[in-house]
């Protein structure tokens, strides 16, 4: 019997759902698979496309997941699309000469960008926006541009005209129809989000189009003219004008297209020939509409992979309803949106100074019809699988706002079992209830690996989350039934200033007159230090209880390397140092003997030092000038910066001077986990800002903010909190994130885990930290006043204080005796522990006994 083949043509988000499919039901291992695409990379993210020009890699944004391909002996041919097909053959030729024999063929061609047949549309500086190739020659000619111009304000206008005011363009929007986004969102929508997007800096026409591109003399763009005679300036152009079905294989081999478009297919997503399907962009489905949106398109993956299989299911119509964040704004659309049904009427809420709208279809009776939201779209999740009943409360209440006294009942507890919750996978409530009940899931991830949900747009995961039931225990430790963010509000209202009154008040009963344990004791030491300065605390955490709290290398104000000897770190905010300090540096390495090593966050790290010489090391420091540069702590590292205007000739703005001052008005900031940040001075990014918690990247307007990023084992690129910020803005903006971070992070949590982990996500970090959603800004920013006047550098207080100097022995019994144990072989001119002696454990402070032994 003879293996059938099954040919795929594209593959898009679309045709990888489809290979998905077949897997699913097993066909990969009945038939040969064989993929022909166009695209030098496999299927990935168009949807988040964008998030490229945040820090995303293409990698990052693959959808197709490590020895997939392999795994069922699939076979795909990048950069080689198909270019004929004969049908009575039954073969496809791809590009470089390939033929292929099929049994079935499946056309996922997608679509391609509209470009207005314009004069100068293909001129040097014109672009359009679909794949990760135009985004690369978009971000290359950029760095020689000044002004662009997005022709198109639909959803991947917005998105583009977002992308070209990050590279640090000013940036115009040219839309034909008289408002933004005309399809998701009526005029009263279109208001609210054109202000939004117009506070953001970027200029919006409408109502015009576009006349002609001007070129220069040497043909690149130089601007436009538009259809009211007016002109602009720009020699970027970026075209996102809407799409067409790519149908074009399937004219030339004679299957029948609409009149605008598309493969007409059947209910099946069955062409006029029965060996040949289409999914997606490309077809016309039976109820006559090109749908694209990439749900339909999943849906129809699965109906063409039922159809070959021999199973049922039938593609009947798609659900439309959108939820995306443009530009930092939430816009969703869904159901009868714009009213069209007979006799329905519209509930409405706008707030023109918040940016907020929102529009509710209801019928006569109440039945939900549609809706549109626009700046808040957190209900979204609940309000579209209610579409078609009439909901449990009044849609008046369904579109105020929390906090409004409306007494608001409505939430995914009210939704029935049978309420799809992902439309991109057509996943009902129950259907993830059962994966919670059945499947022992736990987390949001487990949830959308057993059932798909989240995988497709990512609008249901807010809803995943609240599906999820509430863990057991949220308590730190045995000690305490509270988090550390509650943990942080007892002390901060209640004034704390000790441990052991935390513990006694507030600790469980078990713990009450209790020592505490190991988890808590650091914690809370940071949530006191944090607030010393509000609760009259004392700031030094080497004072009274405070010292007994830390962990060994907050205990030294030093690290504790592999060997026993400790670390010396100064603080070099910037990277910027006169020669006087480095010789001072180069003296105290070389008196002492010390390793020295700059490191990635421009600093000098020496190590080597026994506890006992800490002192005098840092008593030259200090007298040079030199202050901690808390290394050791869970605190402000380092502001990594690139040397900016004044002397690279790509710089747009002074980034040393920027990250010196941030670096000295957050060092010592005490936090949940250790702090790194950077500041670049022009898009091309040279100190890698945007993997840093907090990092900042010039732009010839200002300064663009990003927040959560990471480094190390699970790197996570930053997010665009806000953009085009003058200093004094971009500095209350971060003193707000910083103290906000501190305020609701757990343990041990960095800034990237906690900004995934948070209800809401960026969203809502920028709802509180932008817009004040909680009124809590001028209390954050008073705390952070508060730090900053109140900092002093923990080693020059040290070596002023007899009783903290006394900590630093190798022997409590014995001062006077260095650590026998601390050896060190030489290498490469300088230093190295003695890796012999290391076969036990590090024990930082021990007692000398009488036989001259180290004991515990």
């Amino acid at each position: 019997m003879t293996t059938p083949t099954i040919v795929l043509v594209g593959h898009g988000m679309v045709g990888q759902r489809f290979l998905e499919a077949l897997a699913d039901r097993d066909l990969t291992s009945r038939a040969r698979v064989i993929v022909l695409c166009e695209e030098p990379r496999p299927a990935y993210d168009r949807v988040q496309l964008t998030s490229y020009f945040s820090g995303t890699t293409p990698e990052g944004l693959s959808l197709v997941e490590a020895g997939f391909m392999e795994k069922h002996g699939i076979e795909l041919h990048l950069g080689d699309p198909a270019v004929t097909i004969d049908r009575e053959a039954r073969t496809v030729t791809a590009r470089s000469g390939l033929t292929v024999a099929y049994d079935t063929l499946v056309l996922a061609t997608g679509s391609y960008p509209f470009v207005p047949p314009v004069p100068g549309k293909d001129a040097a500086g014109c672009f359009v926006y679909r794949t990760v190739e135009d985004l690369l020659a978009i971000e290359e000619y950029a760095m020689t541009s000044r002004t662009g111009a997005v022709v198109g304000g639909g959803l991947l206008g917005l998105e583009a005209a977002g992308a070209l005011k990050g590279l640090g363009l000013t940036t115009h929007i040219v839309e034909f129809n008289p408002r933004l986004m005309s399809l998701q969102v009526d005029e009263g929508g279109g208001a609210a989000l054109r202000r939004t997007v117009e506070d953001m800096g970027l200029i919006v026409h409408t109502g015009v189009g576009t006349q002609e591109i001007v070129t220069g003399p040497d043909g690149s763009v130089t601007g436009m003219s538009l259809s009211d005679g007016s002109a602009l300036d720009a020699d970027l152009v970026v075209f996102s004008a809407g799409v067409r079905p790519r149908d074009q294989l399937a004219r030339e081999c004679g299957l029948p297209v609409g009149e605008r478009g598309g493969i007409v297919v059947d209910e099946r997503c069955r062409t006029a020939d029965e060996a040949v399907y289409a999914i997606g962009e490309c077809a016309l489905a039976s109820d006559g509409r090109v749908y694209g949106l990439v749900a339909p398109g999943y849906q129809m993956a699965e109906v063409a992979a039922n159809a070959i299989a021999g199973e049922a299911g039938t593609f009947d119509g798609a659900d439309l309803s959108t939820k995306l964040k443009l530009l930092g704004v939430d816009v969703a659309s869904f159901g009868d949106a714009h009213g069209a049904t007979p006799g329905c009427l519209d509930v409405l809420y706008s707030d023109s100074r918040s940016g907020v709208y929102k529009k509710l279809v209801v019928s006569p009776e109440g039945v939900l019809l549609g809706g549109i939201l626009v700046g808040d779209a957190d209900s979204y999740g609940t309000l579209r699988p209610l579409t078609g009943s009439v909901p449990p409360v009044s849609p008046g209440q369904l579109v105020l706002p929390a906090g409004s006294g409306a007494p608001v009942a409505l939430g995914v507890s009210s939704l029935p079992d049978e309420a799809v919750i992902c439309s991109c996978h057509n996943v009902t409530k129950g259907t993830i209830l059962a994966a919670i009940t059945e499947h022992s899931c736990t987390t949001v991830p487990e949830v959308r690996k057993c059932t798909k949900a989240g995988t497709g747009c990512g609008s249901c995961v807010k809803v995943l989350g609240q599906l999820l039931p509430p863990a057991a225990d949220q308590g730190l430790c045995g000690c305490f039934a509270f988090t550390r963010a509650e943990l942080y509000e007892i002390v901060r209202a209640l004034r704390i200033t000790t441990y052991a009154e935390l513990l006694d008040h507030h600790g469980r009963d078990t713990a009450r007159g209790g020592d505490g344990c190991e988890i808590c004791k650091p914690v809370v030491a940071s949530v006191i230090a944090s607030l010393a300065p509000a609760v009259g605390a004392s700031g030094h955490i080497l004072d009274g209880e405070q010292a007994a709290l830390q962990d060994t290398n907050d205990h030294f104000l030093a690290n504790l390397q592999k060997n026993g000897s400790y670390s010396i770190v100064p603080r070099i905010p910037g990277g910027e140092i006169t020669p006087e300090k480095l010789i001072v540096i180069g003296e105290v390495a070389r008196d002492f003997g010390l390793y020295t090593k700059i490191t990635g966050g421009q600093r000098i790290d020496m190590f080597g030092a026994r506890v006992e010489q800490l002192p005098m090391i840092w008593t030259r420091l200090v007298d040079a000038g030199f202050e901690s540069g808390h290394a050791y702590g869970k605190s402000l590292r380092t502001v990594k910066s690139c040397v900016g205007q004044s002397w690279c000739r790509y710089g747009v703005q002074d980034s040393v001077r920027m990250a010196i001052d941030l670096e000295l008005r957050y060092r010592g900031l005490r936090s949940p986990h250790k702090l790194k940040s950077a500041v670049s001075g022009c898009a091309r990014e040279c100190a890698e800002a945007q993997s840093k918690d907090f990092g900042v990247i010039a732009t010839a307007s200002g300064w663009n903010l990003y927040v959560g990023g990471n480094g190390g084992a699970t790197p996570r690129h930053a997010d665009l909190l806000a953009q085009d910020l003058s200093d004094a803005e971009l500095v209350r903006l971060i003193d707000r994130f910083l103290m906000f971070y501190i305020r609701t992070a757990d343990r041990l949590e960095r800034t990237s885990t906690w900004l995934e982990r948070v209800d809401g996500g960026l969203g809502h970090i920028r709802d509180v930290v932008v817009h004040d959603s909680l009124g809590i800004c001028d209390e954050l920013e008073a705390l952070m006043a508060a730090h900053i006047a109140n900092y002093r550098d923990e080693w020059a207080d040290t070596l002023n204080d007899p009783e903290r100097l006394r900590r630093f022995v190798s022997f409590v019994n014995a001062p006077d005796v260095p650590d026998p144990s601390v050896k060190f072989v030489p290498e490469r001119d300088q230093v190295k522990p003695d890796l012999r002696l290391l076969a036990g454990p590090v024990l930082p402070v021990r007692t000398l006994s009488l036989e001259g032994t180290a004991g515990s």
